[in-house]
């Protein structure tokens, strides 16, 4: 999975959301649809996987948004019940698990790795609803 990268995290992290992936059985339908409604700029991601990122906002070399937005990706849906999701910034994602479990959340989808970005790990609310956290990788 690629994300847009955060290389700068403040001590104090605002828990607001990062990023977001719309699963799409027709790439190209979605790509089209969001592209001509919102202009949105949706381009394959470097290398094997299967994934498009979406810039609903411009982004500079480092992939930071150069306006207030969020960026987010799409991938090929695998499986019909498969729904979008937010991504919120957590400051230690290990400490976000026991808080999501604690509070009658669940984990969907361990911890995880993405390289160069940080880790995630998906959840469900106590009414079923999905997001992810983030802990950014610190450079």
């Amino acid at each position: 999975m690629q994300f847009q990268k955060l290389n700068e995290v403040c001590a104090r992290m605002d828990h607001t959301i990062v990023h977001f992936e719309i699963p799409a059985l027709d790439v190209e339908k979605l790509k089209t649809f969001y592209s001509e409604l919102f202009g949105w700029k949706i381009e394959k991601s470097p290398g094997t996987m299967e994934y498009w990122l979406i810039e609903t906002v411009p982004v500079d070399e480092k992939m930071t948004p150069l306006r207030p937005g969020v960026n987010g990706g799409m991938y090929k849906k695998e499986r019909a019940e498969l729904k979008s999701v937010n991504y919120i910034s957590v400051e230690s994602i290990d400490e976000y698990i026991r808080k999501i479990r604690n509070l009658g959340g669940r984990i969907i989808s361990p911890k995880q790795e993405v390289p160069n970005v940080g880790w995630i790990a998906m959840a469900l609310d106590p009414e079923g609803n999905q997001f992810a956290i983030l802990q950014p990788m610190r450079v």
